[in-house]
């Protein structure tokens, strides 16, 4: 049972730690590289910020029944993270990613020439996807 809970807690402190990275360095490329964010960054961000506390939280008191909770911001804010990186490696309409006075299509990193930072966030609500659908299968063999 010990080992179990070991595991659990593994994954949780794995999620929340993916979550502060992502928000770290989200909030790095804006503030100190100066980063304008389009919009669907925005949204990004919007999902993933509170998952650094709320995963924060849930890691210092135990609770991995807030894998219920955090869920749907995870994959909201995935399914955003996805299409963002669809919308900059595929070709497409320009028109399509003018969605506001920074575009969608912009790309101030491009690490390799395929690592952005949609995708960035892409791998970081997948980390946490992942973590927390291990702490649903550790939590049901109870």
């Amino acid at each position: 049972m010990e080992q179990l809970e070991k595991k659990r807690s593994f994954w949780l402190f794995s999620a929340w730690a993916a979550a502060v990275l992502a928000t770290a360095g989200s909030l790095y490329l804006s503030e100190v590289m100066h980063f304008v964010p389009c919009s669907l960054c925005w949204f990004q961000r919007i999902f993933m910020y509170p998952l650094a506390l709320l995963l924060g939280i849930a890691y210092a008191k135990e609770d991995t029944g807030i894998v219920s909770y955090v869920l749907p911001l995870v994959v909201i804010g995935g399914s955003f993270s996805l299409y963002h990186t669809v919308l900059q490696k595929l070709p497409h309409d320009s028109a399509i990613a003018a969605c506001g006075p920074v575009s969608c299509q912009g790309d101030y990193l491009n690490w390799f020439g395929f690592i952005t930072i949609p995708m960035l966030a892409l791998v970081a609500f997948s980390i946490i996807l992942t973590a927390l659908l291990r702490i649903r299968a550790l939590d049901k063999q109870k």
